[in-house]
């Protein structure tokens, strides 16, 4: 009993990434983390469930106290139900706590930061979001950062082949 219980484990967590928003990392220096629920529809979950999902443009917003994700892509299944109408670029409320929210308002407000969809997963059956403060990177940023992920690439190839 023990392994199989240990398989079904290590497949849920194997594949428990939905989407990533890799741009974020290249557009942003990113400060701190905070996961997030997510308020779906069933065509939703079904579609993500499917991997149907993109984050490449979303970004996320504070109004009256409310944080929701603006732009995050959901192609609808075909098999969705027929009486509804999906709507595929739908705000979708994020979860947060009281203290996480007045975190986010007080930087956002304040310290100039804005906050970004780094990657949504699944945690224990419930879809989750990965959001990140931010702050936007120069150009010369971007550059010194791709200079350093190639060059920590080339020496990991060195060390490898000695």
């Amino acid at each position: 009993m023990a392994t199989k219980s240990s398989k079904t484990k290590a497949k849920s967590t194997a594949n428990a990434t939905i989407a990533s928003n890799r741009s974020a990392t290249h557009e942003y220096f990113i400060e701190t983390r905070f996961e997030a629920g997510l308020v779906l529809e069933g065509w939703e979950v079904k579609s993500l469930r499917d991997g149907r999902v993109q984050l490449k443009e979303s970004y996320v917003v504070i109004k009256k106290g409310e944080v929701w994700l603006i732009g995050a892509h959901v192609s609808a299944l075909l098999s969705a139900s027929t009486h509804i109408k999906p709507e595929a670029v739908r705000p979708k409320k994020l979860l947060l706590h009281f203290y996480e929210i007045n975190k986010l308002i007080g930087a956002v407000e304040r310290k100039g930061y804005t906050i970004v969809p780094l990657s949504m997963y699944w945690k224990q059956g419930r879809a989750k979001i990965e959001i990140g403060l931010a702050k936007g990177k120069q150009l010369h940023d971007k550059r010194a950062s791709s200079k350093n992920k190639d060059w920590e690439r080339e020496k990991a190839r060195i060390m490898k082949h000695g």
